[in-house]
């Protein structure tokens, strides 16, 4: 048997410790009122018969306390509660110094892992994951409310973001841009005017993204729109320029020099937003975790501009960037978000040739993920905008005028709730499970909450970027910021983790199943219920969100297998799968997955996002056209995990070629060892169990390959 400790570590059960507490609290008593030997080895085999693969330490201990009060030992009942409770009181005195030393031995797995956007041996992002166990530390024994934190710690819910808690900032925005940039803004004390051609404005951009960053936790998004406008600045002054210097130039000549010029100053100012992301480095210890809004607005008078810059990012975004071996990779930032919409939707429209770098890029690279503006314009009463960096959605707000607004909006925070661990707890009743939903709801409720009064009364002095000049509002200095955590204006997010795992314990069926999926819309619709009503009573816009979720999906399912043991399918795979998503195991194409998830993503509108997994579609293309045409008609918010090739040697993540010899070979280094090789490729666009077949709803001409 293995007992899992206060911390979530496990140790072999040692009967002999359970003897000397026993004999500690003897100690403390008259003899008369002491634990016989007899009574001892009785606590013992009582614990033994339990039969547990696995036990928590609390649990020990209140079977001791139980079976000493059995035994008419209510004094010494008293002095091991007394020893365990001053015991409890000198581990709350302080938690930090063994994460903080385990941090700095590079043996802290938890927190090394928690954010893949963050090298957890650079000293400088280790400063940031120390102070940010001071403050998870401190959350949970000064700032929560004891059953919130107990509650996070028993996995019924998960308080995100605890290690930045204790400061006066959020979660994530969308900058708005385009006012610092028309209206200028101010940087360290500086000003900066609204600049006069696409360059500075490219620059002066990648300069707010970073300032920005430093104060939130969460990702900001930039909508890529707004600089269209200096793009024709540009543009226009090139043509000043050349008209005066050639006044006897033809027209013609005139415009191929412009345009000439043009392109260079286009390619500079991308490679400059894509170059400064990359290698600026914020005050949390990682790149600005930044998305570019990727949309061509047929109402926007700098559309051709705007055309032109996306085709750029793309571009570049293809290629990619070099890594220290010289090698082009694909860069973790900024993602990329394009929007779907009639006239490039790959339908014949005017843009569809933007649209096809797109799914080029795709192919290669990830990125971009695809919006049907189509799809948004019914969930989102006829508005597209851009997620915010966390791939959450804000809810629509009317300004006093009546025109609804979104950059420069925010969300609070997020709370999300653990639903596999409801049915486990109720041991699959259906009447106890509804009613311990609406118990755990309650106490998610009260966690979010703590984090919109967590933000109450801060003034616009804590972060000036934000508050005073331009990326949220332009507050008078010493104004507080909390009209702008009511009445819509901000969000607030209920999260939610593994919808396939609770319907397949309530029903012993997948949510892909008629009876999955009733039950599955119903878990769904109760937190839409439960957000509604809780925006209706206090006039805060609490958001239902399900996006990726990185390590949470892992803590849940670990904190459920250790109290609840291994249950087939659910906690037996070593994590939960995130949200509303279909399990990764079940043999389904990719159009059918998109259609069924798109039902769920209109319930979880403050955050919804759909992926297929794909192997190197490079030689597949006409398979990611079909299905980004099918995006747009069917689902709003969808993305390619494409899994690319990569040689071990070199650091090469583009294609592995088949040469003359029909063996594998690195084009970079010529590496042939396919044991330093990873090759995902495979000649129907199907790779195993794991992935979905592109090619099962519409045949599709592929290359042939040698396996």
């Amino acid at each position: 048997m293995q007992v899992v400790k206060r911390d979530g570590t496990f140790a072999e059960y040692d009967r002999a410790k359970i003897v000397a507490a026993i004999h500690k609290a003897n100690d403390e008593v008259e003899e008369g009122e002491r634990a016989s030997d007899a009574e001892i080895k009785d606590i013992l085999n009582y614990v033994a018969r339990k039969g547990r693969k696995r036990i928590l330490v609390e649990d020990i201990q209140d079977i001791i306390e139980e079976k000493l009060m059995s035994y008419g030992h209510y004094e010494l009942a008293k002095k091991y509660i007394i020893y365990r409770f001053t015991r409890a009181l000198v581990r709350k005195a302080n938690t930090t110094d063994e994460a903080i030393l385990s941090l700095i031995r590079n043996a802290n797995k938890d927190v090394m892992e928690e954010n893949s956007n963050k090298n957890a041996l650079a000293a400088s992002t280790q400063r940031d994951l120390i102070a940010g166990e001071v403050s998870k530390d401190l959350t949970k024994r000064i700032l929560l409310p004891e059953k919130i934190a107990k509650a996070h710690d028993d996995g019924i819910l998960h308080f995100h973001d605890a290690d930045y808690f204790i400061q006066p900032i959020f979660n994530c925005c969308l900058i708005n841009i385009g006012d610092m940039l028309d209206n200028g803004t101010v940087m360290n004390g500086k000003l900066i005017e609204s600049p006069k051609s696409f360059q500075v404005a490219c620059t002066i951009t990648t300069q707010i993204i970073a300032a920005v960053a430093c104060s939130q936790y969460g990702g900001q998004s930039v909508d890529i729109r707004h600089l269209g406008k200096y793009l024709r600045r540009s543009k226009e002054k090139f043509e000043r320029h050349y008209r005066e210097i050639f006044p006897l130039a033809t027209n013609e000549e005139i415009i191929a020099m412009v345009d000439d010029r043009l392109d260079d100053e286009l390619k500079a100012g991308v490679q400059t937003i894509q170059y400064q992301i990359n290698t600026l480095m914020t005050t949390n210890g990682q790149s600005p975790f930044v998305t570019l809004f990727l949309y061509l607005d047929k109402n926007d008078e700098y559309i051709e501009e705007n055309a032109q810059i996306i085709m750029e990012i793309l571009r570049q975004r293809y290629e990619g960037i070099k890594n220290e071996k010289g090698v082009y990779i694909t860069p973790a930032f900024p993602k990329l978000v394009y929007v779907l919409d009639e006239h490039n939707a790959l339908k014949g429209g005017k843009y569809d040739y933007v649209t096809e770098l797109a799914v080029k890029c795709s192919s290669k690279r990830l990125y971009p993920d695809y919006i049907s503006a189509k799809k948004m314009r019914e969930n989102y009463e006829g508005n597209v905008f851009s997620p915010m960096g966390c791939r959450s959605f804000l809810s629509t707000w009317k300004d006093k005028d009546g025109n609804y607004k979104f950059e420069g909006r925010f969300n609070q925070g997020v709370v999300s709730i653990n639903l596999p661990q409801i049915a486990l707890a109720c041991d699959c009743d259906e009447e106890k499970f509804w009613k311990l939903f609406d118990e755990r709801l309650e106490l998610c409720y009260e966690a979010l909450m703590c984090r919109h009064n967590a933000l109450r009364g801060i003034k616009s002095d804590v972060s000036p970027i934000h508050w005073q000049y331009g990326a949220i509002a332009r507050l008078e200095k010493g104004e507080t910021i909390d009209k702008l955590l009511e009445g819509g204006y901000s969000t607030i997010s209920l999260g939610y983790i593994g919808v396939y795992e609770v319907t397949k314990l309530m029903t012993g069926e997948s949510q892909t199943t008629p009876k999955g999926e009733e039950f599955a819309l119903k878990v769904m619709n109760k937190m839409r219920e439960a957000t509604d009503k809780w925006k209706a009573k206090t006039g805060i816009a609490f958001g239902l969100y399900g996006t990726p979720a990185e390590s949470l999906c892992y803590r849940f399912a670990r904190v459920d297998k250790a109290k609840y043991g291994t249950v087939p399918d659910v906690t037996d795979k070593g994590y939960y799968t995130n949200s509303y998503h279909v399990d990764v195991r079940e043999q389904i194409d990719a159009f059918s997955k998109f259609s069924f998830e798109s039902k769920f993503q209109v319930i979880s509108s403050g955050g919804c996002i759909s992926y297929v997994e794909i192997p190197n579609m490079t030689h597949n293309l006409e398979a990611m056209r079909e299905v980004v045409k099918y995006i747009y008609d069917n689902i709003q918010y969808a993305e390619f995990n494409t899994k690319s090739d990569y040689c071990h040697v070199c650091g090469y993540d583009g294609e592995i070629v088949i040469n003359d010899n029909n063996e594998w070979e690195c084009p970079n280094c010529h590496n042939k060892d396919q044991k330093k090789m990873n090759v995902t490729r495979r000649t129907c666009g199907y790779l195993g169990e794991n992935f979905w077949n592109l090619g099962k709803t519409k045949e599709i001409k592929a290359r042939v390959l040698h396996l």
